[in-house]
C-alpha cells in the first residue's frame, strides 16, 4: 500500500484517545510486511521492530512515535427525548463541531450534531456565540431505541470522507496524527532497501491527546538510545503571522528548543543537506506538547528529536497538509538513521 493510499484509509477510521482499536488493526496489517517483530503492550501502543542488519550484543536502539488517537466526544447523558448530550475527549474547539455528522460508540450510529434554529433564536440569541450545552445530537431515535443501540459513556467520532484538493493536498480529520504514522511507514520502506545497523522501532502511541500517555510508557519499555517523535505543527494559514507556521510543500520541520537534543538537530540538518532534502526549522522555546516532551524524561532521559508536518486547521475535520511533505520526512529519518551506521559506538557512548 502507498502511504498516500495508507493514509487516505487511516483517517476515516475509528480512534478517539482509548479507543484506538481499529486504526491500530490497520495499522498492524500495513506495517506487518516491513517489520520483524510487532505487539500491542497493555495500554495498546503498537510496537513494531525492524532489527539491524549487524551482529552485535548491543546494537543501537532507535525510538519512532507517532500518535494514532484522534480527539472526539464522548456521551454524557440521553435526554427524555432521545437527544445526546456530550463531553469532548482532547481539544476539540466546539465552534466546528455544529453540523457536523457523527458517529457513536461500538455500534458506529450514526448522528448530526444540531441546535436550535435561527428562526427559533431571539435577534439577541442570533449575535452570541454556540453553547456547549445548546449543541445535541440528533439519531433520529426515541428514547427507548436509542438507549438499546447507545450507553453514556460511549465515545464518538466525527464521521469525514477525505478529500483530495490541489498540489497533491489532503484535507480531512484526524491527520494530527496519522500524519506521523504515515511518515513512519514511508520511513520503513526505505529502510527495507537500506542496510541500517541500528533497531528501529517504530510506535504507533495511544491517548497522546489526553496527556502523551502511550509514549510515556512505549519509551519506558523500550528505553531507546535516541527518540524521535513524529507529529504536525501549524502550516502556513490565513490571519496567522508567518512567524508562527511552516509552509505546505516546503519540506517536514526541525523543531529546535530545550525539549530537543541539540546534537541529534545538528545531525539531522546535515543528512537534509547532504541528500538534497528540503526541510525547515521551527523554535520551540518550551514545552512541545507532543510526544517528545514524554520521550525526552523517560528513565534517566533519552536524547530526543521532532519531525514535523506542516498542518493547517488543526483540531477540526478539514485538517489540511501535503503529501510531499509526509514522502519527503521518511525520506530524511531514513537517511538519518543509515547515516548512525558509521558513528553507531559515539553515539552509544556521547550521550
Amino acid at each position: 500500500m502507498e502511504v498516500n493510499e495508507f493514509l487516505f484509509e487511516a483517517i476515516q477510521k475509528s480512534g478517539a484517545s482509548g479507543y484506538e482499536d481499529e486504526i491500530s488493526n490497520l495499522v498492524k496489517e500495513v506495517f506487518s510486511p516491513f517489520v520483524d517483530d510487532i505487539k500491542r503492550d497493555k495500554l495498546g501502543n503498537l510496537i513494531t521492530l525492524k532489527k539491524g542488519s549487524i551482529n552485535s550484543p548491543r546494537r543501537l536502539k532507535i525510538m519512532m512515535a507517532a500518535h494514532m488517537d484522534e480527539i472526539g466526544l464522548m456521551v454524557t447523558k440521553i435526554d427524555k427525548n432521545g437527544f445526546l448530550r456530550f463531553a469532548n475527549i482532547g481539544g476539540i474547539d466546539y465552534r466546528v463541531l455544529l453540523s457536523q455528522e457523527v458517529l457513536i460508540g461500538e455500534n458506529k450510529v450514526y448522528g448530526v450534531i444540531g441546535m436550535m434554529s435561527t428562526h427559533m433564536q431571539s435577534e439577541e440569541d442570533r449575535k452570541k456565540s454556540i453553547k456547549t450545552e445548546e449543541m445535541f445530537i440528533d439519531t433520529g431515535l426515541c428514547k427507548e431505541e436509542v438507549e438499546k443501540k447507545i450507553k453514556v459513556g460511549d465515545h464518538i467520532i466525527i464521521k469525514r470522507a477525505p478529500i483530495e484538493i490541489l498540489n497533491e493536498c489532503l484535507s480531512g480529520k484526524s491527520l494530527d496524527d496519522r500524519a506521523g504514522v504515515a511518515v513512519m511507514l514511508q520511513c520503513l520502506k526505505e529502510l527495507t532497501t537500506l542496510k541500517h545497523h541500528a533497531d528501529v522501532y517504530a510506535v504507533a502511541t495511544v491517548q497522546e491527546e489526553v496527556g502523551l500517555r502511550g509514549a510515556m510508557v512505549s519509551s519506558y519499555s523500550i528505553n531507546p538510545d535516541i527518540g524521535i517523535a513524529i507529529d504536525v505543527c501549524h502550516g502556513d494559514m490565513p490571519g496567522v503571522p508567518e512567524e508562527e507556521t511552516c509552509k505546505l510543500s516546503k519540506g517536514p520541520v526541525i523543531s529546535i528548543g530545550p525539549n530537543f537534543h541539540p546534537w541529534l538537530n545538528k545531525k539531522l540538518i546535515e543528512v537534509a543537506e547532504e541528500n538534497n532534502i528540503p526541510y525547515q526549522i521551527n523554535s520551540t522555546p518550551g514545552a512541545s506538547g507532543t510526544d517528545a516532551w514524554a520521550i525526552q524524561i523517560t528513565k534517566v532521559g533519552i536524547p530526543t528529536v521532532l519531525i514535523s508536518i506542516p498542518l493547517r486547521y488543526m483540531h477540526t475535520s478539514v485538517e489540511t497538509l501535503s503529501i510531499k511533505d509526509i514522502k519527503t520526512a521518511g525520506k530524511l529519518l531514513s537517511r538519518f538513521i543509515l547515516s548512525l551506521n558509521t558513528i553507531e559506538k559515539e553515539v552509544l557512548t556521547c550521550f
